[in-house]
């Protein structure tokens, strides 16, 4: 690049302001070292035009290519996601997690079991035993009371129907006509 006017201008304008800073320097090496600073100085400006320009390109061409901002974001999301489950530290978690999964499903297992043992160590002991033979007697009693027979088979669905019939015939019996209700 060639150095223009302003730049030869810049650069005493900055050896001006370096006059005051006594660096051990001579003239001739200050006047250069101004000289190279307005020279960076243009090439970073020219760059930067340079980079705006292509940046500007850029936009045009994916505006072109249908390449919208939210398309961008997924495809990096995407892509973000992919590289997180491929990293070490993501397979490491997942097979941690996988292990402390399995040995809690063991422990419940082993929970449930020990739970089923119990149980039925418990209906068959002299307490569970004694409960049953309580309840069989109040049931026994229910089906006295409400009439059902003692040899009957007992089930829940015998005693409900039971219960409905003759509460049946107790609703019609109050409800017959008056002229068909016999008096002393």
């Amino acid at each position: 690049m060639e150095l223009n006017e302003g730049a030869l201008l810049e650069a005493r304008c900055f050896s001006d302001l370096g006059s005051d800073i006594d660096l051990g320097m001579l003239p001739e090496e200050k006047e250069d070292l101004g000289v190279e600073l307005a020279k960076l100085e243009d090439e970073i400006s020219t760059l930067r035009q340079v980079l705006s320009a292509k940046e500007k390109h850029l936009v045009e061409i994916k505006q072109k290519m249908g390449i919208t901002p939210l398309n961008e974001i997924k495809h990096n999301l995407s892509k973000s996601w992919h590289d997180m489950q491929t990293s070490v530290i993501y397979k490491k978690t997942q097979e941690t997690l996988n292990a402390t999964g399995q040995k809690a499903s063991a422990a419940l297992n082993n929970v449930s079991s020990t739970l089923g043992k119990k149980l039925g160590e418990m209906k068959n002991s002299p307490a569970f035993k004694s409960f049953e033979e309580q309840m069989e007697t109040t049931v026994s009693s229910l089906k006295c009371k409400v009439g059902v027979s003692a040899h009957s088979s007992g089930s829940f669905e015998d005693v409900l129907n039971s219960t409905a019939s003759a509460s049946i015939q107790e609703s019609t019996s109050r409800n017959r006509p008056a002229e068909d209700i016999e008096y002393f």
